[in-house]
């Protein structure tokens, strides 16, 4: 199964300014491009703190959401999860996907690079600068990248695919 983050961060490397800053900084062109790949694998994989700054779940594809919490409240297309990536990337293959997107936050994001489970990292560049917010992967790193491709998708903002070198 291939596994591709997607994120759109800022020119200084931020995804957000707090765990709870929802995301509307970014472009409609990213929002589109995150949404066909979204759409096209059918899953995506992100953390509760992620999944909450949305106003619901992500349409047309299963929200697999890592949680804390112990019960968490059922929602139609939620998947609540919780252990280890691999036996979550595991559960979906068993479920015939053949893609799944990964679509942060940074700790779950550090999660799945810690674990080797990223295949590419598909990150939009957006003309912003937030000075402080959260980085892309919460832990501590060294992984080298393979450029794919560079896509520009307006005039101001840029798609940079990475593949991920073990």
């Amino acid at each position: 199964m291939k596994i591709i983050m997607i994120m759109a961060m800022t020119l200084d490397g931020k995804i957000a300014k707090s765990s709870d800053h929802f995301p509307d900084w970014t472009s409609k062109e990213d929002k589109k491009y995150f949404a066909k790949v979204s759409k096209e694998a059918g899953v995506v994989i992100m953390g509760d703190k992620t999944f909450f700054t949305f106003p619901a779940p992500l349409k047309d594809r299963l929200n697999v959401v890592f949680t804390l919490e112990e019960n968490p409240k059922p929602v139609a297309g939620v998947k609540w999860v919780k252990g280890e990536p691999e036996d979550v990337v595991r559960e979906l293959k068993s479920m015939n996907y053949k893609s799944v997107v990964l679509g942060g936050g940074s700790f779950v994001n550090g999660l799945f690079l810690q674990h080797k489970l990223i295949d590419e990292i598909h990150i939009t560049v957006e003309p912003k600068i937030f000075g402080e917010g959260l980085s892309l992967f919460k832990g501590d790193f060294n992984v080298n990248l393979k450029l794919i491709a560079i896509e520009k998708i307006n005039a101001n903002s840029v798609v940079l695919k990475y593949g991920v070198l073990y």
